[in-house]
């Protein structure tokens, strides 16, 4: 029997720390073929190259990983995904992970993530597909630590499905293993960002801007993901990528819109 084919992506990059642990970590599992930008693509969200060319070279980043095949692609995380699935995999792939990411992509953050929309692609596709996070936004963040969490919900997704229309999005906190308390399956917590612009002046006279802000948590719920996370469990939320708020439609339908 074939092994299990994973699609392996990232929106850190193909040489990013996380990549590469969870390259390590798919490949005791299944055959693993990675298509991951050429370059950091971190809040890239859903967006994909229309208006320029689309560049993929296969690559040999680090052999000892495990990976059957790797491709670096200069597009986004989306755009890796299309085409990982469209042009490079010799068959389709039995799930698609994503990450692991540097830095939470807990609540709200889910809307910017590149590394959840690669895994909404996927999902788009009718792939069951998982996206991973390490609260620890260091290049030198210790990923050994969430092996076995990261190939346990792997496995059980192998195993059991993820219900179509539906992607996971898990978040590991930034703890020892010993200090892990456990799995969560959580809801997406309500926050926001109170964002600002730091404005300067370069050298020629002209404004530039940083986007910089807080992250502002307004739910007080104990089946969040930012409780979990603040309380020492990894966060697991069955995200879905149809947008249509349906317990609206009846509401709605009593406007007069036809008149």
């Amino acid at each position: 029997m074939l092994k299990p084919l994973i699609l392996v992506t990232n929106d850190d990059g193909i040489t990013a720390p996380g990549l590469r642990a969870l390259i390590r970590f798919m490949s005791t599992i299944g055959e693993v073929v990675v298509v991951a930008p050429d370059s950091p693509q971190s809040g890239m969200g859903h967006a994909i190259t229309l208006d320029s060319t689309l560049f993929s070279k296969k690559v040999t980043v680090g052999s000892e990983d495990g990976a059957k095949e790797e491709y670096s692609c200069s597009g986004t995380p989306a755009d890796c995904v299309k085409l990982g699935l469209q042009e490079l995999l010799e068959r389709r792939p039995d799930i698609c992970v994503s990450g692991i990411n540097h830095g939470s992509n807990s609540s709200i953050n889910v809307i910017y993530s590149g590394t959840m929309s690669a895994a909404i692609e996927a999902g788009i596709e009718g792939i069951p597909a998982v996206g991973f996070s390490l609260c620890d936004y260091g290049w030198e963040a210790d990923f050994e630590v969430v092996k076995e969490f990261v190939q346990r919900i792997v496995t059980e997704a192998l195993k059991n499905g993820i219900p179509e229309g539906v992607v996971l999005n898990v978040n590991i906190p930034k703890l020892q293993r010993s200090q892990i308390k456990g799995i969560k399956i959580c809801r997406q917590a309500r926050a926001n960002w109170k964002e600002k612009f730091d404005k300067r002046i370069n050298p020629m006279g002209k404004h530039y801007y940083w986007l910089t802000g807080e992250f502002e948590l307004l739910d007080k719920g104990e089946d969040t993901d930012e409780w979990a996370l603040a309380n020492g469990y990894i966060s697991v939320v069955p995200t879905q990528f149809d947008l249509t708020a349906h317990h609206t439609i009846q509401q709605i339908n009593t406007w007069n819109l036809n008149e």
